[in-house]
């Protein structure tokens, strides 16, 4: 398969009327949205169900107004963003496994005064403390098993009718309004509001269909959580508006359940992190993950060993590692499955460009800024302004090498994660990929300290229990890497922490080390 030629025309539409545009293209009937109900909907019934929840909801909320979504990936998240758009709210997807503190601050930084949520999930994932702290902070909780039971037969009648034209009932949206409001990942400080466009959404996946050639008859399996940008819009998003059939799981956490399903419901591609990746190959007894065209991984670096696992063990089915910021929708560099380049996170996609500052100290890299129609309206302020990025320039904040082309591109870093060791800066992503290769089955983070004689010292925080400082440094030295790169303290620890979408949780992991110190 050839995908289509790159037209950024097509990305200029709001949500509702790309989403109106698949199912005039792939057919009304068609199955595009399932989750473990086994209920899956079609096209039709998709804007028919967001017609009919949207009417009920606009009766308590008012237009653009930042509606709160606390929802896992299913079924009813997909139904409740677009019930939300087509009738002109913004949803704002809230990561309930961030804490009550960083939710109540998205909250009061969003002015969010509802919180549409299941009670099911409440249950199921024992967040009653949650909910009910931000009940007591004037969020107004709403359940949609309450909302669907309040709709009668005129609201059925009316979804009847405005889905027979679409056009006529929907909020008329701009490319230019907001799409969602996201939330950084907060793995290295605290999280920030970041408002994306319906254009920079619509933008992305046309970029990702541009990049990669895409089958309307494969099946995304989605286990990450649509809180985080790559599982909104690489596995909600992206299949609904290509004519492929997303099947939503509610966790990633899920391994042997997941395995199981992913051939049960006809997977082609399965979007993940290196970690879960990892965690469903060992949890495999059979083929399960074998019928898979291909894996995609973001959020964090794959590893060698990663790579290895899944050659060994499905042949034929790449993990084509990609590279993306929430600020970006989140995609902006990927493999492709006919030439996937490890150790890299593939090209720009389609109507990217790219910006490398010098940085001084650092050799080798550059920091990277991005510029597209994906990239964002802006962050959220304090008094609910927009601060839009500088001439269109997004600071990714990552220090990266690009090749000779100007394609590939291989990431060596967060510029706030160089430590400055006797006067040289030293990547603290090269001292965890050589924990990672000297102990390939572990999972390893290093954080900085200071030190009075060198200035900063590393420590690595590791759950491989034989991991050993004099190790660590003969692995150095017979791979022919910097002696600096080797971390001369090690904590052990039974778990490394890490974020709900997959990503070490840095802020975390430095308490864990700080506390340690001072003990």
């Amino acid at each position: 398969m050839t995908p289509p030629a790159y037209d950024p025309k097509d990305g200029q539409r709001g949500l509702f009327d790309a989403l109106l545009d698949a199912r005039d293209r792939y057919g009304g009937k068609k199955p595009i949205l399932e989750d473990i109900d086994r209920k899956p909907l079609s096209y039709d019934d998709l804007i028919r169900a967001s017609f009919a929840l949207g009417r009920r909801i606009a009766k308590v909320t008012a237009p653009r107004e930042h509606v709160g979504v606390l929802l896992p990936s299913s079924v009813g998240v997909a139904v409740t963003f677009f019930a939300l758009t087509c009738i002109g709210r913004t949803p704002t997807m809230l990561n309930f496994t961030a804490g009550l503190r960083n939710l109540r601050a998205a909250c009061k930084a969003a002015d969010i005064k509802r919180v549409l949520t299941a009670r099911r999930f409440i249950e199921q994932a024992k967040l009653h403390d949650i909910v009910d702290a931000l009940a007591a902070s004037d969020c107004e909780i709403t359940y949609l098993e309450d909302v669907r039971t309040q709709i009668g037969l005129v609201d059925k009648l009316y979804a009847v009718l405005a889905s027979s034209a679409p056009r006529r009932f929907r909020h008329a949206a701009k490319p230019s309004d907001p799409g969602v409001l996201l939330f950084t990942s907060g793995s290295f400080g605290a999280p920030r509001g970041v408002v994306l466009t319906q254009a920079n959404l619509v933008s992305n996946v046309v970029q990702i269909a541009a990049h990669i050639a895409l089958d309307p008859a494969w099946v995304m399996f989605n286990p990450l959580p649509t809180f985080h940008c790559f599982g909104l819009t690489g596995g909600v998003m992206l299949p609904l508006l290509t004519g492929m059939k997303a099947f939503q799981y509610p966790s990633p956490l899920h391994a042997k359940q997941i395995v199981q399903l992913v051939p049960e419901v006809g997977g082609s591609l399965l979007l993940a992190t290196d970690t879960f990746v990892s965690q469903y190959v060992r949890a495999s007894s059979d083929d399960e993950l074998g019928k898979l065209v291909f894996i995609v991984c973001g959020a964090e670096k794959v590893r060698e060993e990663t790579h290895n696992m899944v050659a060994e063990r499905f042949p034929g089915v790449p993990v084509l590692e990609g590279y993306g910021a929430t600020e970006a929708s989140p995609v902006i560099a990927v493999n492709k499955p006919d030439d996937n380049r490890r150790g890299t996170v593939g090209g720009l996609l389609p109507g990217m460009e790219a910006r490398l500052d010098p940085i001084k100290g650092i050799d080798k890299g550059a920091r990277l800024l991005v510029r597209g129609p994906n990239v964002m309206a802006g962050y959220l302020a304090d008094d609910g302004s927009i601060q839009p990025p500088e001439g269109g320039w997004h600071d990714t904040g990552d220090v990266v090498t690009i090749d000779a082309n100007g394609d590939w591109i291989t990431i060596h870093g967060r510029v706030k994660r160089f430590a400055k060791i006797g006067g040289e800066m030293v990547s603290l992503a090269a001292a965890e990929a050589l924990a990672a290769a000297a102990w390939p089955k572990g999972r390893h983070a290093v954080v900085a300290l200071p030190d009075s004689r060198k200035g900063e010292k590393l420590v690595l925080v590791t759950d491989w229990p034989d991991a050993d400082v004099a190790a660590l440094l003969a692995h150095a030295q017979a791979a022919g890497a910097s002696e600096l790169s080797a971390p001369r303290r090690i904590l052990k620890t039974s778990e490394v922490p890490v974020l709900g979408s997959g990503k070490t949780d840095y802020v975390a992991v430095q308490r864990m080390v700080e506390s340690d110190r001072a003990a």
